[in-house]
């Protein structure tokens, strides 16, 4: 019989860490499956620094799962949360500017795939489902990176539970953080909180070539780039000056959303960028006290939509209350267990399957 997610964790309670507490109570267990009789998890530690302590932790978490009945194989990695500590002074790294020429799209330094993650107007959740989807897919043991291109608004960084400035060496490269098994990178993490991005246009576009091309991604099997609404200079940047894979348009059900993504849609047509498929979000909500279902927004019309203009349709997601309060926490709902983890983990399979991830 195979074992079970609880006797691991229960196991896994059992080995002290100093100062008393255990890998469950700190919450630093990561991705973890059981396939067969084969277990896979992470060690997730807060830094860099407290991850190198820990190799015996990780041998003595592996032993002891490998020790359980119904496991022959177990495998456990170990990880840091953010970056190894700055430097007392640091070089100055300056983020935004006017673009630098290029003679045409560019790839990543490597990145396998880039996926841009848009929507026609905002308020449609596609922030969240680009987090979401990010840790579903570094879950199924996809290399993700995450980046949060709407200069303007950026709210990966909440949504991720970061708020660390990125470290740079040698004031040129950009080190990214981590989070969730996610690589990450946000221009709100290198302006002072609550502060405004007042840019033109140029700025703008400089931020996104320095956020691609100065980041250290490190070799990722899909990049995730949350994009800001609408069809302006940073949508027009990426398409003209990155190679992508293709995009992927997120929109609610209704009609007034739906007229947006259709633009979106042409854009990145117009761009000649691949349209990958439409996602519907805040497809339905259950009510969680007499669990009735409404269709707040309407339903199908995205679905309808993917198929009047030859597109996949990868999937809805309903409006979720514990969805809101993830993100706002700082740790996203595909991090976790539960129905929409369960949502997300679907959502991921089919971009796995379908060659997009």
């Amino acid at each position: 019989m195979p074992v079970s997610r609880d006797e691991i964790l229960g196991a896994l309670r059992r080995l002290t860490l100093p100062g008393g507490d255990d890998l469950v109570a700190r919450d630093m267990i990561r991705a973890l499956q059981i396939e067969g009789d084969t277990v896979r998890f992470v060690i997730e530690a807060a830094d860099p620094g407290e991850a190198a302590k820990m190799e015996g932790v990780r041998r003595a978490a592996q032993e002891l799962v490998q020790g359980l009945q119904g496991v022959t194989t177990a495998s456990v990695v170990l990880t840091a949360h953010g970056p190894a500590p700055k430097p007392a002074e640091p070089p100055s790294l300056k983020v935004g500017r006017h673009p630098t020429p290029q003679a045409g799209p560019a790839k990543v330094t490597g990145v396998d795939r880039i996926l841009a993650i848009g929507s026609g107007k905002g308020g449609v959740g596609k922030s969240t489902v680009s987090s979401n989807l990010a840790v579903a897919l570094a879950r199924e043991g996809r290399r993700v990176g995450l980046l949060d291109a709407d200069i303007y608004g950026p709210s990966q960084p909440r949504m991720m539970g970061v708020n660390k400035r990125p470290g740079s060496p040698d004031g040129k490269t950009i080190i990214p953080l981590q989070a969730h098994g996610v690589t990450m990178m946000s221009i709100g993490l290198m302006m002072e909180e609550g502060k405004a991005v007042v840019w033109r246009g140029p700025m703008l576009m400089g931020a996104l070539q320095q956020m691609l091309g100065q980041v250290q991604w490190g070799e990722l099997d899909v990049l995730i780039v949350d994009l800001p609404p609408g069809t302006g200079d940073v949508q027009l940047t990426l398409c003209q000056k990155t190679e992508l894979t293709g995009a992927v348009i997120v929109s609610t059900p209704q009609d007034v959303a739906l007229i947006d993504a259709r633009k979106a849609l042409d854009m990145f047509n117009s761009l000649r960028t691949p349209v990958l498929g439409m996602i519907e979000n805040m497809s339905s909500f259950v009510c969680p006290s007499c669990g009735t279902e409404t269709q707040i927004f309407g339903h199908g019309g995205v679905a309808a939509e993917a198929q009047k203009i030859g597109v996949p349709f990868l999937g809805a997601l309903p409006i979720d209350l514990d969805t809101r309060l993830a993100g706002d926490s700082g740790t996203p709902i595909a991090a976790g267990d539960g129905p929409m983890a369960d949502a997300y983990r679907q959502l991921a399979r089919r971009f796995i399957d379908g060659g997009m991830a």
